[in-house]
């Protein structure tokens, strides 16, 4: 396992190499990342909660004589 040290050179170096605006830069784009991801998991999760249960519908045969009283009344 590494040292205290060896952490501290490899971090100097990754400052030295990158700088610090462009490290904040892509931390800050990490996050927005993040903040993306979760939001796309509770969007998912709040259209499949939102959408209605599938209805059935019966199919009867109407009757003769009602489906000609709902003639005359409409008609």
């Amino acid at each position: 396992m590494p040292g205290w040290t060896q952490i501290l050179i490899v971090l100097v170096l990754i400052v030295l190499l990158f700088g610090r605006g462009k490290i904040s830069d892509m931390m800050g784009d990490v996050a927005k990342g993040i903040r993306s991801f979760k939001k796309g998991l509770s969007d998912e999760d709040e259209v499949k909660s939102a959408q209605p249960e599938p209805k059935t519908i019966d199919a009867t045969v109407a009757r003769e004589g009602s489906s000609e009283k709902n003639k005359a009344s409409h008609g």
